[in-house]
């Protein structure tokens, strides 16, 4: 049985490790480089937490953060929790008025940031500044963490918004502390670095962040993703542990010749999640770090980031998929209203679940099962051995000709082809199919090819009905907020009558 040490979210940070170790290295956060131990971490997230109590909010209120990665943000993020009051990391790259929606959302009582993000937030909100104002707000001093009720919230985060408004999933203190509790560590000694480059707005950095302080590791935070940053970084630090989205890893896998000269011999591990993964990709991934562990995350917003682990029997899993149902986690697959053992929905139960979709009761009873369980909208598959892998989301898929349509299984068929180092398919209207897949690719470094080419090919090693009707070429893919593909901005690359 595995123990929650803490009843508060912002106080899960380790005490196994003496105060002068290092917990936190901003690799560029506040234009410097700055390293903060845990001591640090403790004594400014309490100054925090001070000073917030200090400007009258009260337990329960929201204080939300608007800031690119720094150390800051995530002293911020801990400090507000510890206070009793409920973060909300905010998502600065979404349209100005869908920001604002965000801040009037969630009723914060107070917008954190840095100068280049706080326009984005409503002038009748207060604000305080990272680069200016924050320091006079901090009150030093003793502070001991509020005890919290389990099912209390401890922050939001909300969902991107690719089919709406964003939705604001309230996480409770019990929720992620009991995720934190159930992450498997791999047998390393205390101090091991791990690299963070995804925004702390998503559950991937933030995720990330939380288990590295409660294990005592060493976060290094990068304030955003660029490639060369990220290999730099890596290899500056001698990072252990990488963890980032499929896209990511693949935008960095690109600079070959950085690749060629940084020395990356300290990585142990690499982990990919919140998207898709090829085995071209791990292909590749593999051939740069021969000697890491090469892991298929998965997780949710609204269920946290402990599903899979590995096989009780030992049996090893398959690279392309995501693992065996952890012990403590309750998974089954649903098609047509139906559980069945093959392929369908996934839905599942855990500690992590939220607690419910802020001011959407009708969202939230649509999201939930009448026993308990979260309908995430993906499909997967499961094996004979019982290890899952993801198929597409529920409503990526379209229909072509009756045929039903993942574009992650076609992206995964495309990235196969040695000339095609990214591919993103999306579905645009037919008149006589209904919706039929077009194509976008980055070519691989070298590598001569075309249209005709990658359609021979698809037509080859996929159902014809996969096909890609069109194939357009880009030099690199636009990324959304969460550094996964914005297809969005893809759809708005379709050249004028380019779709027939």
């Amino acid at each position: 049985m595995v123990t929650i040490k803490y009843d508060n979210q912002g106080d899960a940070i380790s005490r196994d490790v003496p105060h002068e170790a290092l917990a936190l290295i901003d690799a560029g956060g506040n234009g410097g480089e700055r390293t903060y131990s845990y001591g640090d971490i403790m004594r400014l997230s309490g100054a925090v937490a001070r000073g917030l109590q200090k400007r009258g909010l009260k337990r329960g209120e929201r204080v939300a953060i608007l800031s690119a990665n720094r150390a800051e943000f995530l002293i911020t993020f801990l400090g507000t929790m510890q206070a009793g009051l409920v973060s909300v990391p905010v998502n600065y790259k979404l349209p100005a008025e869908t920001v604002a929606y965000v801040v009037g959302d969630c009723d914060a009582r107070l917008v954190i940031g840095d100068d280049a993000r706080l326009g984005l937030a409503p002038d009748y909100v207060p604000k305080i500044s990272f680069d200016s104002t924050f320091t006079s707000m901090l009150d030093e001093g003793p502070f001991t963490p509020l005890s919290m009720q389990a099912e209390e919230p401890a922050m939001f985060l909300y969902t991107s918004g690719s089919t709406g408004k964003p939705k604001g999933v309230v996480l409770s203190h019990y929720s992620h502390l009991w995720a934190i509790s159930r992450r498997v560590r791999r047998p390393v000694p205390i101090g091991q670095r791990s690299l963070v480059a995804a925004p702390l707005y998503h559950m991937n950095g933030l995720a990330m962040c939380q288990t590295t302080l409660s294990q005592g590791d060493t976060i290094v935070l990068l304030p955003q993703f660029t490639t060369r940053g990220y290999i730099e970084a890596a290899a500056r630090h001698r990072v252990a542990f990488l963890t980032s989205v499929p896209t990511m890893i693949a935008m960095m896998l690109r600079e070959r010749e950085l690749l060629a000269t940084a020395d990356l011999s300290a990585v142990e591990a690499v982990r990919m999640g919140s998207a898709p993964i090829t085995q071209a990709l791990i292909d590749q991934v593999r051939a740069v770090f021969p000697q890491a562990a090469i892991g298929n995350g998965y997780g949710t917003t609204e269920a946290g980031p402990v599903v899979f682990g590995p096989h009780p029997d030992g049996i090893p899993q398959p690279e392309l998929s995501t693992g065996y149902p952890h012990p403590d986690v309750q998974l089954r697959l649903v098609r047509d209203g139906r559980e069945v053992e093959d392929e369908g929905e996934l839905h599942m139960k855990c500690g992590a679940l939220m607690t419910h979709y802020h001011k959407l009761p009708e969202v939230t009873a649509k999201a939930m099962t009448a026993d308990g369980y979260y309908r995430t909208s993906d499909v997967f598959r499961r094996d004979e051995n019982g290890f899952f892998y993801f198929v597409g989301r529920v409503d990526d898929m379209f229909v072509c000709g009756g045929e039903n349509i993942y574009p992650g299984e076609v992206e995964k068929m495309l990235e196969r082809h040695p000339g095609v180092h990214q591919a993103a398919v999306i579905a645009i209207p037919d008149e006589l199919k209904g919706h039929k897949p077009i194509a976008f690719v980055v070519k691989a470094p070298g590598v001569a090819i075309d249209e005709q080419t990658i359609k021979t090919y698809a037509l080859a090693n996929a159902p014809a009905y996969q096909h890609p009707r069109r194939v357009f070429f880009v030099d690199e893919m636009p990324l959304a907020g969460t550094n996964k593909i914005d297809k969005r901005v893809l759809a708005k690359q379709i050249p004028v009558g380019g779709e027939t």
